[in-house]
């Protein structure tokens, strides 16, 4: 499952329970809608973990920052956890330099260690 805007690109995959959102170009105003409705919607059901892959954003302004935490809110709220990973390490002083947060989501270095994240947040819970 993909949206496309133009030449913006949001993928989004399913992996047995969770759902790969990555996002390959910036996010703009116009590819935004299309990542918030594919980890939320249809796509959502029965998932219980999104991860949002970042590393081909190079810049994460207050935009992205709101998207990213009202779709870990919006998953949260489906029982699931939002795990946003590949965050550069320019890209994250440069939020706390701006005094962004990411307020919901769950951070990681890779999509291994997001999957990671998510099977011990799902160990956890089956206990």
């Amino acid at each position: 499952m993909s949206a496309r805007t133009g030449a913006e690109r949001v993928s989004v995959l399913r992996m047995g329970d969770v759902l790969i959102a990555a996002i390959q170009q910036e996010l703009t105003v116009r590819s935004a809608p299309a990542l918030q409705r594919d980890p939320t919607g249809t796509a959502a059901a029965g998932a219980r973990g999104v991860i949002i892959e970042i590393s081909g954003v190079e810049i994460v302004d207050s935009f992205l920052a709101r998207v990213l935490s009202e779709i870990a809110a919006a998953t949260n709220l489906l029982a699931g956890r939002t795990v946003v990973a590949g965050m550069r390490p320019s890209v994250a002083i440069m939020l706390v330099e701006m005094g962004l947060g990411l307020r919901g989501p769950h951070t990681a270095r890779s999509l291994e260690d997001a999957l990671v994240i998510l099977a011990n947040t799902r160990d956890q819970s089956d206990r």
